[in-house]
């Protein structure tokens, strides 16, 4: 999380990697957080933090860090669980290779600028935007994901009753009167958004915009590699930043050209509208920007916003995911370069993430496919989001209380000066 809460100046905090209480504690609460955060597809961020400052004691710069380490290996360990995924009900992959590559451009664009922003920006300003921002999208998620269940409940009772006058009819013809289909059964409820089985990775890639959605993540992460080798607010400094923008408008109009011609991926030959592009631009770039300045990361406002627009929750939480991949990995180099966190403790937890999110994935898996409910999604979506505003609210509340009584200069930072 870019949660700007140290100056220039602050000591990092790394402590001793042993065997203990705060470790074992920790790594449950790791576990926790990748494997729901994975599966809303929001990373667990605003889980990690708090437990790596107030469990096992690295300083808020630190925490930062390696939170975003577990993030970017929950992230790929999900993204490869996602790879083999069908759409729950079209002949496509869960990823829509379409939909990332038309946002990732405006959505990396929009991140740089808020974490800029997030520098100048006074603490007890981003605490509140991001304690408004989380428990504003917890509480639309849920009632999403309460809408869906009750869509879910009334297809599941439709089938029922479709099956037990089957199984009636059946057993009317054939005397059997013991036997009956069971709701749910491979027969029935083709329409309702299960998962299908597991396909080969090779071929379920659509390898164009996954190659154009890696180049531009390979753009952006030489520009930052080279922005922390130029001095802070210098000439060369600021053209770094500003080629960004151009970066951006070339992937995101070649995408967007194509579209509106209708060329996408699978051969879909769907004609987007220009509104709808326009739209999609404006969204992802704010989203972005309010990733950047909250430190929530893409996955935080994608997710909910994916939902919003009526995407499948499958679809949305693997997408999502996706772009936090890029998004949570492009920090992972800067605070490798300047040296924010010790490796052996970041390789452990980034580790755990990863083993936990793909194992909450399995378990998400089964659970909708049993249940034959993808609402479980939203409200899993939903849930994190909340816990993560109580968790990074509280301890942003805590740290500003901390400056009021030492009285410590509250207002707008010079970003020239705190800027990394």
């Amino acid at each position: 999380m870019e949660f700007i809460w140290s100056h220039l100046g602050y000591q990092n905090v790394w402590p001793e990697m042993e065997f203990g209480w705060r470790i074992v504690v920790g790594t449950l609460i790791g576990i926790f957080g990748a494997a729901f955060g994975s599966v809303g597809g929001v990373g667990g961020g605003g889980i990690f933090v708090p437990m790596l400052i107030l469990i096992i004691g690295f300083d808020p710069k630190s925490a930062i860090a390696i939170s975003k380490c577990m993030v970017t290996g929950a992230a790929i360990s999900t993204v490869f669980f996602c790879l083999k995924q069908k759409h729950p009900k079209l002949d496509l992959p869960v990823i829509d290779y379409d939909l990332m590559l038309l946002i990732q451009p405006m959505l990396m664009l929009g991140i740089s600028i808020g974490v800029i922003l997030s520098v100048i920006f006074a603490d007890w300003m981003v605490t509140v935007l991001l304690i408004i921002l989380c428990l504003g999208t917890s509480i639309r998620a849920f009632f999403k994901g309460t809408k869906k269940w009750k869509e879910e409940t009334i297809i599941i009772n439709e089938e029922s009753r479709e099956t037990i006058k089957l199984s009636k009819s059946i057993a009317t013809c054939s005397g059997e009167v013991e036997y009956k289909y069971l709701p749910g059964g491979p027969d029935v409820g083709s329409e309702m958004e299960t998962r299908n089985p597991e396909v080969s990775i090779l071929g379920n890639i659509y390898w164009k915009e996954f190659v154009l959605t890696f180049s531009v993540w390979l753009a952006f992460v030489a520009l930052q590699v080279g922005k922390n080798f130029t001095a802070s607010c210098s000439m060369m400094y600021w053209i770094l930043i500003a080629l960004q923008i151009p970066i951006s408008l070339v992937f995101y109009l070649y995408q967007a050209i194509g579209l509106y011609h209708g060329r996408s991926a699978g051969g879909q030959h769907i004609h987007w509208k220009l509104h709808h592009l326009f739209l999609a631009s404006v969204c992802s770039l704010l989203a972005g920007t309010v990733g950047g300045l909250l430190g929530t990361g893409s996955g935080f406002v994608m997710g909910p916003l994916f939902l919003e627009v009526g995407i499948a929750p499958q679809v949305a939480s693997a997408t999502a995911t996706f772009g936090m991949m890029y998004s949570s990995s492009l920090s992972v180099v800067q605070y490798y370069l300047l040296n924010r966190f010790p490796v052996p403790y970041a390789l452990y937890l980034t580790l755990v993430a990863a083993i936990a999110a793909y194992l909450g994935q399995k378990i998400i898996d089964k659970l909708v496919n049993i249940f034959r409910r993808a609402s479980l999604i939203v409200f899993v979506l939903a849930f994190t989001i909340f816990v993560s505003a109580v968790a990074l609210g509280g301890v942003g509340i805590s740290r500003t209380i901390l400056k009021i009584q030492k009285n410590e200069y509250m207002g707008f930072e010079d970003f020239c000066k705190n800027g990394a």
